[in-house]
């Protein structure tokens, strides 16, 4: 099954970029997903199972590296990413 997640991280921290772009990093650098950022989210594309596999290592980690830090997911099962124009 595809999934879509948009995922926004919200590190508790004063110098909270380094945990946001290392979080992004992970995630990229999986074979397999489509990954589009923003300014305000990341959007994963790609197999339910490699996607919720992804998000747990990358949340993990981030946690062990850099402390507290929220993470809020909105999740749909189907592709969308824009890519492959689900809209028409």
């Amino acid at each position: 099954m595809q999934i879509s997640v948009e995922i926004s991280s919200y590190p508790l921290a004063d110098d909270y970029i380094p945990a946001i772009k290392t979080f992004i990093e992970h995630v990229q650098g999986v074979s397999g997903l489509t990954v589009v950022t923003n300014t305000m989210s990341t959007q994963v594309f790609g197999e339910l199972s490699l996607v919720m596999s992804t998000l747990e290592r990358a949340m993990s980690s981030s946690w062990n590296q850099f402390g507290k830090n929220i993470f809020v997911c909105k999740f749909i099962g189907t592709n969308l990413d824009p890519a492959l124009k689900p809209h028409g």
